[in-house]
């Protein structure tokens, strides 16, 4: 049948709609991946989560690469293939930017939305306002650092000091700059250490090091600590090897600024040793304190109304498992039934149809387990007293037992949820084009009339008379990158 002109036009049209179709899906899984990695999700979740979206709108042909920092998306193979390439950008959501993103994948999941639409939403959920003012955002900070100081050194002055430094820090973290971003973890350290050391000869504030630890929580990497470790046991070693230097080299920062202030102050080596409390708390303070850290991370991170009840349940899950695991099997260890306690729920939360995306119980979880405060302890401890390297260790392996937690929390819940998963395998699929091109088998060969007959007949007049190979089989096609 001969091809007339209008009929070529209307295939050259039908292919540019779908190539500007395909490209719009690309841009959208390049927006999609570099939310989530503004959310803290681990690279692996990630490129689950594009595999789903891609296959839902009917391309099993998309392949997925991130990493923290760079993520890669190509589309269609031969001479109609891409490869999007985007530098992720380092902003991280707050936690109401973050349950908008959920609702969208969620809605891509099922192909429910355009991706044109997509795309305009992800530029909307990047310029989000912030649902509480100034004002409400510092009190908030403060009263996160209330409850953690409750919890980490529990002395009435303690937390009263703690509220005026989370005050402070939550003032100076108002001001939006990439270039004080960078330093100022190490400032913020730099000045909360000056305080607690001038102070603490003279007013029972109780262990100086982890009073030190509340103010700074929101700086501490423990959630990537954690993630990174479980990106390292999923086999992810680019990106967990990554994260996991970049939360030491955070830590160092912080260590570096406590230990600046206690040199600039002259405070002796045995200021950086953790002291007990002359007078604990009664038992119900913990429980103020897990309660106050609740409403100040909803109030600081403007998270959604709804997510208020959710959050305190799963911070409760956190320190009640971590408090057992201190009685049972020592503080070094606790944080494994911590994490594993609180990983299950969590993990229901996000699948009840009121609930929340999983990241928003996790991260003030994980923050409640402080992975990152322990490191921060034993770093400075290593660094500012001959005591060596042994409290460093112990802090890393307190923040192995969080991630393992985390790691059997979650296998658990999905074999009991989904069903135990088959083991992969290594598979390579062979091109479309070449599948017309393999050899029958010998029975379809000794049938006369087959294709590739010993017997000839129509089988080798449609060989013979069968249009070469595509380019693409050959090999010799390249795929155009676009960035």
């Amino acid at each position: 049948m001969a091809t007339t002109p209008s009929t070529r036009r209307r295939s050259d049209d039908d292919r540019r709609n779908r190539s500007v179709d395909l490209d719009v899906l690309r841009s959208f899984l390049l927006g999609l991946a570099e939310g989530l990695n503004a959310a803290g999700e681990s690279v692996d979740r990630i490129g689950d989560i594009m595999t789903a979206v891609s296959r839902a709108y009917g391309r099993d042909e998309v392949d997925i690469a991130v990493m923290p920092t760079m993520i890669i998306v190509g589309t269609g193979s031969g001479e109609s293939g891409r490869v999007a390439v985007r530098t992720a950008v380092n902003v991280s959501f707050r936690f109401d930017q973050i349950a908008a993103l959920y609702l969208l994948v969620d809605e891509a999941k099922r192909a429910d939305v355009d991706p044109l639409d997509g795309i305009r939403r992800l530029n909307e959920i990047g310029a989000m306002r912030q649902r509480h003012g100034w004002l409400v955002r510092t009190f908030g900070h403060a009263l996160l650092t209330t409850g953690l100081a409750l919890l980490l050194a529990p002395t009435w002055q303690g937390a009263i000091l703690a509220f005026a430094l989370g005050a402070l820090i939550g003032l100076l973290k108002l001001v939006r700059s990439q270039t004080l971003q960078l330093v100022f973890p190490v400032f913020a350290a730099f000045v909360c250490a000056v305080v607690v050391f001038l102070l603490a000869p003279y007013v029972e504030i109780g262990d100086p090091i982890r009073l030190l630890i509340a103010p700074l929580a929101t700086f501490l990497p423990g959630g990537m600590l954690t993630t990174a470790t479980m990106e390292l046991a999923a086999g992810q070693m680019i990106a967990g090897a990554s994260r996991l230097v970049f939360g030491l080299v955070q830590l160092s920062l912080l260590s570096f600024g406590i230990l600046a202030a206690g040199t600039v102050i002259g405070v002796a080596d045995s200021s950086y040793v953790p002291l007990e409390a002359s007078a604990p708390l009664p038992w119900w303070v913990p429980l103020v304190g897990v309660l106050c850290f609740a409403v100040g991370n909803h109030l600081h991170f403007s998270a959604p109304p709804s997510a208020f009840g959710w959050i305190l349940l799963a911070l409760v899950v956190a320190y009640a498992g971590q408090s057992v695991g201190a009685a049972l099997v020592g503080s070094t260890v606790s944080g494994f039934i911590g994490a594993l306690a609180m990983t299950p729920v969590v993990l229901w939360i996000a699948t009840l149809p009121s609930g929340v995306p999983a990241q928003l119980t996790f991260l003030p979880a994980f923050w409640l387990l402080v992975p990152g405060a322990a490191g921060l302890v034993g770093l400075t401890e290593a660094v500012g007293t001959a005591a060596g390297l042994e409290d460093f260790v112990t802090a890393l392996t307190s923040v192995m037992s969080i991630a393992l937690g985390v790691l059997i929390g979650t296998a658990l819940y999905r074999t009991v949820h989904h069903g135990a998963e088959g083991i992969a395998q290594f598979h390579v699929d062979v091109p479309a084009a070449l599948h017309e091109a393999e050899a029958p088998p010998l029975w379809a060969r000794l049938v006369p009339g087959t294709p590739k007959s010993f017997w000839g007949g129509r089988g080798r007049r449609r060989e013979t008379s069968a249009p070469p190979l595509p380019s693409s089989a050959t090999g010799s096609s390249s795929a155009s990158v676009e960035t």
